[in-house]
Formats: structure tokens, sequence, C-alpha cells
């Protein structure tokens, strides 16, 4: 059986941008895959997502944050925000090791 695109997905396949490391040096960056996990979150493929590109939830966390942050005051924001960068780098090098063993 096989599955038809959705219509998000069938348009941000027109916008993304290559990796340029890979057709360059032909191997992934540690960012490949953010893109098209993106846009499965859209879709609402929220565990393909994840399977594409695992650092997307510690990164969109983060972004939530740092953006109510922004406009509200957070106790203790520094360290919020200090263990959520700390959390999706790891998850960001743990993915890579993994893409590249």
């Amino acid at each position: 059986m096989k599955l038809q695109p959705t219509v998000t997905a069938i348009a941000g396949q027109e916008y993304m941008l290559p990796c340029l490391n890979k057709q360059i040096f032909g191997f992934e960056c540690p960012g490949c895959g953010v893109q098209r996990s993106f846009w499965l979150l859209l879709d609402g493929k929220f565990g393909e997502a994840f399977l594409m590109y695992p650092a997307i939830y510690p990164l969109i966390l983060l972004l939530l944050f740092l953006i109510a942050d922004r406009f509200i005051r957070i106790r203790y924001a520094n360290t919020i925000s200090i263990t959520l960068m700390v959390l999706s780098v790891v998850s960001i090098l743990t993915n890579y090791i993994f893409k590249l063993i």
C-alpha cells in the first residue's frame, strides 16, 4: 500500500535547502534531517519527526522557552536556558554519532 504525500509535505519539499556539506564532502552534517523533521511535525507525524531528527524536540523546547523568556519574566531563566541548550547539543551530537556508525 503506497501512502500519498500530504499537502504540507509536497509544499515543504519544494523549498527545502540541500545540505552543502553532503554535496561537497559526501557525508551528512549534524543538522541533516532538521528540515524534513520540521515538515513531518507540521504534518502531525510526531514519531516520524523524532526518528528523522531526534534533536527536534529539545530545539523546539529551547526556542519556545527563549521566546517566552523574552516576554515573561521567568525565575531561573538562565539555568533553564543553559540546561535546554546542553540537552539540545547532546541530542544533536548523539544523533550525529549514531548516523556515522
